[in-house]
């Protein structure tokens, strides 16, 4: 049953002006006119984006024996989505689906290197909507694609500053490898660049704020490439090193479109044959545990703060990563490995619900419908997500609706919560039953009898395909 909390879930923003009196006047920092926040109806806002991270979390179990006691921490104060996934494989289209409300099929940024602005010229970002509805908002680190970050969707901004780069790149010996690379760097935590982020974030929440805050905090770790302080790969030394569970004949049943995406004649073969396999899992773990100690420190501050009781907490992963699984690394394809993310929503008013677990097939396209809902703010029309309230109120509620994700023009994956269904564009199929085969090693497309399943997972495939968007540069292979 949905629970019904007043300020939360049914106050609408017309309410809240009918409360004016009671509300605390705020002016927009030079956004317009002054408004009116009822803070009770109106919580704050702490938004975690991590950059690359799949689900080698401890709470989702990705990697067994892998451990990320704060992000594990985090999950325990809101609702863990398990089966939560990406609009798309790649670092630009789905921070720009997730920020617009808007699909790649209908926006047609599949895409790094495509401006997602031009192409979306009217639309309302979700921290502008903020901005309009009288919160204070602010951002710092990779929230967008970093090349792509727009002034007019904050009112203070903290750009992600350089990190520390070590000599004698390659650290892995893989010749002509560019960012494709990790090892140990000899500096402490405070010169890298996530830690500055985090502790501008923190400087922030250990004030008092007139006006309700969306704080956007932005991790690049794990991204590419990995390189953090030594003490984190001591954490995880090579004798300890478990590789993921793989099928060396996995490719075996996809279909030409599919093992392009693939290319095992490229990172996977240079991995393999460089020995460097281990050393790859290890640093990109130890670039999670990184990461996860930045969260930590976000946690320990917010619950030091005054915003500790008022303040939703939203963990995401723009999309996932694999790590040889179909001889694949990096994102860029529609399996499982790629497209599943972190997702925890931790929302003062459903405290009683912190965490549990919901198992149902959840967007990041979601999220921007989703806190119009939790803070009341007035609704916006044309959004292509749908409000996960009703499973914060009940992660066991009715939810009939897959996830479709999209890498490049009319190449789809649709996700229910049994199924995974992809079709490229030249009409090849791949079909996976998690029930039976989590792993996604058969393929069961070509078999007569999946036929009805594939008619039913199809009826959720986009019906339009935008054209690409521009191509203009500006996108690094790996967002």
């Amino acid at each position: 049953m949905a629970h019904r909390r007043a300020g939360c879930r049914q106050w609408g923003w017309v309410l809240g002006l009918l409360l004016a009196a009671a509300a605390v006047p705020v002016v927009a920092a030079g956004r317009g006119a002054a408004k009116s926040v009822d803070r009770a109806a109106h919580p704050n806002v702490l938004f975690i984006a991590v950059d690359d991270l799949n689900d080698w979390i401890g709470v989702l179990a990705g990697q067994p024996g892998f451990r990320t006691p704060n992000i594990d921490r985090l999950s325990r104060r809101g609702v863990l989505f398990t089966r939560a996934y990406c609009a798309a494989p790649a670092c630009n289209p789905s921070r720009a689906s997730l920020m617009t409300g808007k699909r790649p099929s209908t926006s047609g940024v599949y895409h790094n290197d495509q401006p997602w602005r031009p192409v979306m010229k009217e639309v309302v970002t979700l921290p502008q909507h903020f901005i309009a509805n009288g919160y204070e908002v602010l951002g710092g680190g990779k929230i967008y694609h970093d090349a792509y970050n727009e002034a007019e969707s904050w009112e203070s901004y903290f750009k992600r500053p350089r990190d520390p780069m070590p000599e004698g790149r390659p650290l892995n010996g893989i010749p002509r490898t560019a960012h494709f690379d990790w090892g140990p760097l000899n500096v402490p935590d405070a010169e890298m660049s996530d830690y500055k982020t985090t502790t501008w974030a923190i400087d922030y929440l250990q004030k008092s704020h007139s006006r309700p805050f969306f704080l956007a905090v932005g991790l690049f770790r794990p991204h590419l490439p990995w390189y953090v302080p030594k003490s984190y790969f001591d954490r995880q030394p090579l004798s300890g090193i478990r590789l993921p569970a793989v099928d060396p004949a996995d490719l075996e049943d996809v279909p030409p479109a599919g093992r392009r995406v693939a290319k095992p004649e490229g990172d996977h073969r240079k991995v393999v044959s460089s020995g460097n396999w281990e050393r790859a899992v290890q640093g990109y773990q130890a670039s999670i545990i990184f990461a996860d100690q930045q969260i930590g420190r976000l946690l320990d501050a917010l619950d030091r703060s005054p915003h500790g009781k008022d303040t939703i907490l939203v963990f995401w992963g723009d999309h996932g990563w694999h790590l040889g699984q179909k001889q694949h690394w990096r994102k860029f394809a529609l399996w499982e490995n790629a497209t599943r993310v972190p997702l925890v929503i931790s929302a003062p008013h459903y405290a009683e619900h912190a965490g549990l677990e919901s198992g149902r097939t959840v967007s990041l396209l979601d999220l921007y419908s989703t806190l119009i809902e939790l803070c009341s703010l007035s609704p916006r029309n044309g959004l292509e997500g749908k409000s996960l309230v009703p499973l914060l109120s009940d992660p066991g509620a009715e939810w009939d609706r897959p996830v479709v994700t999209t890498h490049g023009r009319n190449n789809h994956s649709v996700r229910s919560e049994r199924w995974r269904y992809i079709r490229y564009e030249d009409g090849s199929e791949e079909l996976y039953d998690h029930d039976d085969d989590p792993m996604e090693w058969k393929n069961l497309a070509s078999q007569a009898e999946m036929t009805s399943v594939k008619e039913e997972l199809k009826r959720w495939l986009p019906t339009t395909n935008a054209p690409d968007a521009p191509h203009r540069g500006g996108g690094d292979e790996d967002g």
